[in-house]
């Protein structure tokens, strides 16, 4: 199975808490005003690799503490994502996911539900320019939530968390 991905950063402090591996997919249909991936939003850029490749990739990297998926939007192709953080949890791997979708709408379509059930933290939420922040770690935009998506799956309610 192979994933459209623009890009890969093996290991960022930007994206999350610690030293992350990120996957920049490619693919994006929300068309945010300002924001700074631009070229990930085509549906047809990028390039293609084997999940495997990338889970391989991974695995082998002894510096990093978790993965993100960023993109892009990674839950344009929710059910390849899926199938990689199901790998990657088996391993016990921490997994941040940015969505420009907001999670109770994702909650309410199977095949992008799906791809939660192997994530620990999801930023949820398109990034709007007139909320741009720097006050709160690893969203563009006030509006972005970060959340638990394990307790907020649990308790059927957003259950955010402050990092």
């Amino acid at each position: 199975m192979k994933l459209r991905i623009a890009g890969i950063n093996r290991e960022s402090l930007v994206d999350g808490p610690g030293i992350r591996y990120v996957i920049f997919s490619q693919g994006c249909i929300h068309n945010c005003k300002g924001c700074h991936n631009k070229d990930t939003h085509p549906l047809d850029g990028g390039y293609e690799v084997e999940l495997e490749k990338i889970y391989n990739d991974i695995i082998q990297n002894r510096f990093i503490d978790g993965v993100t998926f960023s993109g892009g939007d990674p839950l344009i192709q929710a059910d390849k994502f899926s199938v990689l953080s199901k790998m990657l949890k088996e391993k016990n791997i921490h997994i941040i996911c940015y969505t420009g979708y907001v999670f109770e709408d994702i909650i309410k379509q199977k095949d992008k539900r799906e791809l939660l059930n192997n994530i620990d933290i999801l930023i949820d939420g398109p990034f709007m320019q007139e909320k741009r922040t720097l006050k709160k770690s690893f969203v563009g935009s006030s509006n972005q939530r970060i959340i638990d998506v394990k307790k907020s799956l649990e308790s059927n309610k957003v259950i955010e968390v402050e990092w």
